[in-house]
């Protein structure tokens, strides 16, 4: 089985908060940081497997330190445990005030993405390799989120059936 290491999966992305990006709270719009989540994700998923990545499913965004307009944002990304097909990938959100240089932990991140073929089956995915102290921790814990995702998955689709399609108006 082909593998790879993390840090050949390692994207950066590093933007300035404009006016246009807050909230009425003058705070970084969490559905503009999410956006921005999910692109770099998806480029790591891609650098991994070298075919399409589609997103599975966010397992969580938590929003941990506000993101102002005198802050620029920097996300990080790289692909921390693979399954057959699938790959879990974490994001880390750095908020800098660019006044004083103070850094902060913003946000953190893990999606899942799925290798697919040119008819959209899953295709295998190589193994990931941890180097880092943080990409071990990643990768060591990894699995027991994979069971949680896995159990969240059977809910929601349970729960699915007890849900309607019917538009209010119809």
């Amino acid at each position: 089985m082909e593998t790879k290491y993390a840090k050949e999966t390692r994207c950066f992305k590093t933007s300035r908060v404009f006016p246009t990006d807050v909230n009425n709270h003058e705070t970084l719009f969490g559905g503009r940081l999410m956006s921005h989540i999910d692109d770099i994700a998806s480029i790591s998923a891609s650098k991994l497997c070298r075919v399409t990545a589609v997103t599975a499913s966010t397992d969580s965004v938590d929003f941990l330190q506000p993101i102002r307009t005198t802050d620029s944002v920097s996300l990080e990304s790289f692909v921390t445990w693979t399954g057959k097909s699938s790959m879990e990938v974490f994001v880390k959100v750095i908020r800098e005030d660019l006044r004083s240089g103070e850094r902060k932990i913003a946000a953190t991140s893990f999606l899942t993405f799925v290798g697919l073929d040119e008819d959209n089956k899953p295709v295998p995915v190589p193994r990931i390799i941890p180097e880092t102290e943080e990409e071990k921790k990643l990768y060591e814990t990894a699995e027991m989120r994979a069971q949680m995702r896995k159990h969240r998955r059977e809910e929601s689709k349970k729960f699915a059936d007890y849900l309607v399609s019917t538009y209010p108006w119809e």
